[in-house]
């Protein structure tokens, strides 16, 4: 888990194609798998982690 405050990190956002938040983005291998925008429940992210695994 690691959490990015884009208001100082304005290049590492849009270079994940960050515009607007909340963004989730899961990473396996380094690499972004799946990603999700705007404000989702539990169920939201559980199936944004299945979708990625």
């Amino acid at each position: 888990f690691a959490k990015l405050n884009v208001d100082y990190n304005q290049r590492t956002a849009a270079g994940f194609g960050v515009m607007s938040i909340p963004c989730f983005i899961v990473f396996k291998g380094g690499k972004a798998v799946g990603q999700t925008v705007g404000a989702v429940g539990k169920q939201g992210l559980a199936a944004l982690l299945e979708r990625a695994s």
